[in-house]
Order: C-alpha cells, then structure tokens, then sequence
C-alpha cells in the first residue's frame, strides 16, 4: 500500500573517485588557481521539472563518482525556466559543496518586463539573488554574463559581474557566447575598471559546428582567460543515435521542443556521420568519444561541457580522455568530412 512518503535518497560518493580519472582530467583555467575537470555536466535538459527526479540525481551521482566536479546551470534552465537550479538545490544536499565548482549564467530572458533580459546590473545582479535562493547556496563558483548585449554599456555589464565577486556571491566571473572581439573588448573593459578579472568564455564548438574562430581561442589563451565548450556533440549528432535510417523516437531530434530539429538529419548528414564514425571505430572509439576527444585534444581549451539523458552515457564519454592525440592527417580528414 502506498504511503506517500518520498523515498528516502541513500547516496555515498565513490572512494576512488580521484583515483579513476585519466592523469590529465584536471586542467587550469586559464592562469588562475581553479582546476576543472576535462568533462563538465551541464544542467541544460533532463533536470525540469518534466525530468524524473530520480533519474537527475543518478546522472549527477554518476558524475561525480566518475570525477565530474564541474556543474553548470543557469537561471532559464527547465522548462520552466529556474526549476533546473532548484532541482539540482536539492540534489546538492546530497554532495559535498567543496569540492564542487557551480556555475550559473543570467542573460536570456527570465521574466517579463524589461527588467528580466539582456545584461544590465538591475538584472545580472537580481538573477542571481534568484539563482542563490532556488539553490540553497551563499555562493556559485562561477556566474556568467549568458550572451553579448549590443545596448548596454560594457563598464556597467562588466562591473555588474566584478560587484557578484566582491559582494561574495560568486568567486570568479565569466562570459558565455563571447567572440574574439567581444571578449578582448571584456578583458580590457575589466582592467580599465579596476575589476577581477574574467576567468572563461563559455562557447559552442564540436566538429560540426566550429563557431568559434582562432581570434577567440587565442585572445582567451594571450589574456589567461579559459575556454569551456558546450554541444560537443553538435547535441548529440555526433553520436550513435542517428546512424540508421530512421530517427530514434526518444531522441532530441524528434523531441518538438529541442533546439536540434529532425531536418537537420538530412541524407547528406547521415553520410558524414557515418564517415566519421567510421574512423571512430579505427581509433578504437565510439563517434561520440572521438568527438569529445577532437575537442579536447586543443590544449586552449579547459572542459567540455556534456549533456545526458542516461547515467550510461556519463560513463560512456569519460572514456574520451583515454586517446586525445590526432595526427595532422586525421585532423584533415575529419575537417574535410566535415566541411564536405
């Protein structure tokens, strides 16, 4: 007979968990103290209130028993927007806070009104008030401006991020979605201002997707800033799933309300996929390692930021550190399977 009682969450971390890890899983950001794990989770999707509760505790448990110290959110992740922070506020209570990095951005859209988008102090600061509260937390490690704002003046945007470090409220400040001009124009703006320097640029980039040109993979290495990139699996493209002729129907692609849309999976895609894969399997990987490895293998950048639906796949994509070495013929080939 049911009670109705929540179960009662029984969870002990893995004792070898910093034993399991490859000897270079943790890389510096940028020229600062903080190291981050070479594999970060993301809290983008599977962590609304839609998610099973119980299934979003065992891919953060999952995590970091595998050494996923690095949890990224930010306030609009659900749906709705801000039910993935206080699902993970919940989850937190189950993980030792110190060893963890938690990091939350403020940028898109959050509520109505002019007061509740864009980049200006009113809002980045008040967001993340919100953030804190939803999580249960004094602090984040990392709080991020979401996405360049072409109207609001640099010195208040930049200042707003120094005021969230000072105010103790986050330790280090980042950028999310910056390009190269963008983000010297940030650096320079934080100096002028007397400010804490920015410690990442969060950006998207895999193998399909090589958004980010050199200029900002090289502003971020010349200014000690570090780089974290999110969709390394172009959103989960670069896996096995859309090998076969037909979609998988528990995918995102054909999930109406992901940003991945089956369109996308066109002929010519599944053609350079299963190329890909191809070569995958002679390095003695699945696609979805191999891409995590292509990205992984550019010693500018500090983390990869994954998704997952299923602990599995956790388990599946720490194994890409294993064999991040291309030769410069692999890297050819792949770029122009890519670019074909």
């Amino acid at each position: 007979m049911a009670t109705g009682k929540t179960p009662k969450v029984t969870y002990e971390p893995a004792s070898d968990r910093y034993d399991r890890v490859e000897k270079d899983w943790f890389r510096r950001c940028g020229k600062t103290g903080l190291l981050l794990p070479a594999i970060s989770l993301g809290l983008w999707h599977n962590f609304g209130d839609a998610a099973k509760a119980d299934n979003a505790r065992r891919l953060c448990f999952t995590a970091f028993d595998r050494g996923i110290t690095h949890f990224d959110l930010a306030n609009n992740y659900g749906p709705p927007p801000g039910s993935a922070e206080s699902r993970f506020g919940k989850i937190l209570k189950h993980l030792p806070r110190e060893e963890l990095v938690i990091s939350t951005k403020a940028g898109y859209t959050m509520w109505p009104g002019p007061y509740g988008d864009w980049g200006s102090r009113k809002y980045l600061l008040s967001s993340l008030d919100a953030s804190l509260k939803r999580m249960k937390l004094d602090y984040v490690d990392i709080f991020y401006h979401h996405r360049w704002d072409p109207k609001t003046p640099l010195d208040e945007t930049m200042g707003a991020l120094d005021q969230a470090v000072k105010s103790g409220k986050a330790l280090y400040a980042g950028v999310s979605n910056y390009g190269g001009n963008q983000l010297l124009r940030s650096v320079k703006k934080m100096k002028s201002i007397k400010a804490n320097p920015l410690l990442i640029n969060q950006v998207c980039y895999n193998m399909l997707q090589q958004g980010p040109r050199e200029d900002m993979f090289e502003t971020a290495k010349t200014n000690g800033v570090g780089v974290i990139c999110f969709c390394p699996l172009a959103q989960g493209m670069l896996t096995d799933r859309y090998l076969g002729g037909e979609i998988p129907k528990d995918s995102r692609a054909a999930d109406a309300t992901s940003f991945l849309k089956a369109d996308r999976i066109t002929t010519e895609m599944r053609g350079k996929l299963h190329k890909l894969n191809d070569h995958a399997r002679s390095r003695g990987q699945t696609l979805a390692e191999m891409a995590l490895s292509w990205v992984l293998s550019d010693n500018r950048v500090t983390s990869c930021l994954i998704g997952a639906s299923k602990p599995e796949q956790i388990e599946q994509n720490v194994k890409a550190l294993s064999n991040t070495k291309f030769t410069g013929d692999e890297l050819k080939l792949l770029n122009d399977i890519c670019n074909a």
